[in-house]
């Protein structure tokens, strides 16, 4: 079993819980001296530093939000000087003002470290080419890859995103072991190489490392089937770090989170402590941004017991959505995750789909747009229609609500370069 850093990474339980509750009081000192947001946070409620006596007492703190550092842009959630400032990173801010993250040089340096952890973890060593397919401007993830396989020794290819045919002639020409990507992405490269012939067996692939957008076990087997790799599952987010937040294991069962750098919480919609819903991190060592119980808005579970690769680090689940991604439907909550895992189950079913929200008579409906494959859409009406049935009466047995489905042909549904956008809101529009 290969670890980057064993001591830490299978540091006993106690050992562990020790080190967090040391960083805690001293983030939590580090943060009421130096941003006025969370001084304030902490003067309003006669909340005492000296009051952060346990692990437990994280929970008189109250939560930080994404409008909170909207509402701080850009740079007065900063705990330095803006000169100790190395590097700047920012959100698309397409829903309002973007939120700004900064790094000062030793957290460039921690995040170095703990991408270095997650790539050598999955297998990554300096005898690979790893081709990173994100986006190199204000998004963090194709620098946190880079950062990480540069530091093991890795040869790295940053490819950026887009010119998928050109993606798939640097796989093959450069004897491409790794890469990482959306995992929707990865997909569509799938089908790229399908249209001009290139087989997998070309390519030297063995490893893929996938995230930015929940998906689902069923699009694990198809990415792995598709390229003959071992797909892993990673999170992070950029207000945290970026991705290095956690990852899966070889055991491909939960990820895990990196107590050492962050301690998680999960809550329920009231805002107490839960085995599933949001999940909450504390940054325990960033200087130049450090963040107190943020609400990450994605929805996983913890999964329990001890991880048989012999990691200490607490694992959870892949994430399931975003508090803002679930669907209500006639009274039911449904996540875009649960129907694509019943949906991929259907070998006929191709790599992309599309969620349509509407409304009729004041009541919200749902519906599918799913593309089958060219054997299917070409062959008899007939199945067609049961593949349809079967699909509708899967959906309506597995979610508790009825979906209206319509098939259609390969390649119908608009690709995204980036994150799959699969839901189509037409509300608004009615």
């Amino acid at each position: 079993m290969p670890f980057w850093d064993k001591n830490i990474e299978t540091v006993k339980e106690d050992r562990l819980e020790k080190l967090q509750l040391k960083r805690l009081k001293n983030i939590v000192r580090y943060c009421y001296k130096r941003v006025p947001f969370y001084r304030k946070k902490f003067d309003d409620l006669n909340l005492r530093v000296d009051d952060i006596k346990s692990l437990d007492d994280i929970k008189k703190i109250p939560f930080t939000t994404k409008n909170d550092l909207r509402n701080n842009y850009p740079f007065n959630m900063l705990a330095v000087p803006f000169s100790k400032i190395v590097r700047v990173h920012a959100s698309s801010g397409t829903t309002g003002k973007p939120t700004v993250v900064a790094y000062t040089r030793n957290d460039i340096e921690i995040w170095t470290d703990l991408m270095a952890r997650e790539l050598y973890m999955v297998g990554v060593t300096r005898n690979d080419t790893i081709q990173i397919i994100y986006n190199y401007a204000f998004f963090t993830g194709g620098f946190g890859f880079t950062q990480g396989a540069e530091r093991i020794g890795a040869a790295v290819i940053p490819a950026g995103v887009g010119n998928t045919k050109k993606q798939i002639q640097v796989m093959s020409d450069f004897g491409v072991t790794a890469f990482t990507s959306t995992p929707s992405y990865a997909l569509h490269v799938a089908e790229i190489m399908e249209e001009i012939d290139i087989n997998k067996n070309d390519l030297n692939l063995r490893i893929g490392i996938f995230g930015a957008e929940p998906w689902s076990e069923s699009i694990r087997r198809r990415i792995e089937n598709s390229f003959d790799i071992d797909a892993y599952d990673n999170y992070g987010l950029s207000e945290i770090i970026g991705p290095g937040v956690c990852i899966e294991c070889e055991e491909k069962n939960g990820m895990h989170i990196w107590h050492d750098h962050f301690l998680p919480e999960i809550i329920d919609k009231e805002g107490n402590e839960s085995d599933k819903g949001e999940l909450i991190l504390t940054t325990l060592t960033k200087e130049g941004m450090p963040l107190l119980r943020y609400k990450t808005g994605d929805i996983t579970s913890f999964i329990e017991g001890r991880c048989s690769c012999g990691r200490t680090h607490r694992r959870i689940s892949k994430i399931k959505g975003r508090v803002d991604d679930m669907l209500i439907i006639k009274g039911v909550n449904v996540f875009p995750s649960q129907i694509e895992n019943i949906i991929m189950k259907f070998p006929e079913i191709g790599d992309n789909y599309q969620i349509i929200i509407g409304r009729k008579h004041q009541i919200d409906t749902l519906s599918l747009r799913i593309e089958v494959t060219p054997e299917i859409f070409t062959g008899s009406d007939i199945k067609l229609r049961e593949l349809k049935e079967k699909i509708e009466e899967e959906l309506k047995s597995g979610l508790d609500v009825g979906v209206k489905v319509e098939l259609v042909e390969p390649m119908s549904i608009e690709r995204c370069i980036g994150k799959a956008k699969r839901v189509l809101d037409l509300r608004e529009k009615l």
